[in-house]
């Protein structure tokens, strides 16, 4: 079984349809959350516009723990589904409601 089967993208394509009027930047990035990387990219990612969906390689608390708080204060949301994280700017929802 794929990590990606059930993960909703068409949810991320479906508001980057909507914000076609030059607001955000129209950009999923996708990555991989491992400590590799410096929090401060995946802050700059979000405060582009972009949405992140980043598969967690390790202890998902410490490698978040540099990044979430600001993106929080900021508006942006932040989800763990299935292995993944998904992160968004400000303005941008994660909507859950069909996991249920």
């Amino acid at each position: 079984m794929s990590d990606f089967e059930g993960l909703d993208l068409q949810a991320v394509e479906d508001q980057m349809d909507e914000d076609r009027d030059g607001a955000g930047s129209n950009r999923v990035v996708l990555g991989v959350l491992d400590g590799s990387e410096p929090s401060e990219q995946w802050v700059n990612t979000i405060e582009n516009g972009s949405v992140l969906v980043l598969n967690v390689e390790g202890d998902l608390n410490e490698l978040a723990a540099g990044f979430a708080r600001p993106v929080r204060e900021a508006g942006g949301e932040l989800m763990h589904f299935r292995g993944f994280l998904i992160v968004t700017p400000p303005g941008v929802s994660i909507d859950s409601e069909r996991l249920d």
